[in-house]
């Protein structure tokens, strides 16, 4: 079973185009949430209407970032020593594989460690003091529509649209 989110980057399905391409098909619903979306496409498939005729689009799409927390020296100081930390931890280990038989791998690990350390403090303290104050903040960004729209083939779409009807008068949240 291949599972694949909103934005997959998995091979295209055989018989789906591989460039980016307009979709095509008849509008059988419009949703404001990809999991209405998604559950109405679920719906489909479990009233055995053919799913590789189906399409989910988001429309009028925006880039959101959500604002998580203040940046302080400490706080880029702290990430910074974990993230080489884990690193030199890496290379520590790498090295006590190849040192010499019947020594101790505590000594290249330690190395490595302490290194990493240095390396994510150095690299953390020189990225953060390049933006002199304009960007003190730490966000995740996430690719959103404003609705979503469920298309489907001419040759199920009357159908599709009857199945998403129904599946509306139980489910509130849809907009078409």
């Amino acid at each position: 079973m291949n599972l694949t989110g909103p934005f997959s980057s998995a091979r295209p399905a055989p018989g789906q185009p591989r460039l980016p391409t307009p979709p095509t098909g008849w509008p059988v619903g419009s949703y404001g949430t990809y999991e209405e979306a998604q559950s109405a496409v679920e719906h489909l498939a479990s009233n055995e209407l053919e799913v590789r005729d189906v399409t989910i689009v988001g429309v009028d799409l925006m880039l959101v970032e959500r604002v998580v927390g203040r940046l302080s020296w400490g706080k880029v100081l702290g990430t910074g020593a974990i993230s080489g930390a884990w690193l030199g931890l890496l290379i520590g280990l790498l090295l006590s594989v190849f040192s010499p038989p019947g020594t101790s791998p505590a000594p290249p690990i330690l190395v490595g460690l302490a290194a990493g350390v240095l390396f994510g403090l150095i690299t953390a303290a020189m990225s953060y003091s390049l933006t002199k104050g304009r960007r003190d903040f730490s966000s995740t960004s996430q690719l959103v529509a404003g609705r979503y729209d469920v298309l489907c083939q001419p040759r199920n779409a009357e159908r599709a649209r009857d199945l998403l009807a129904k599946h509306a008068m139980r489910s509130p949240g849809a907009l078409g």
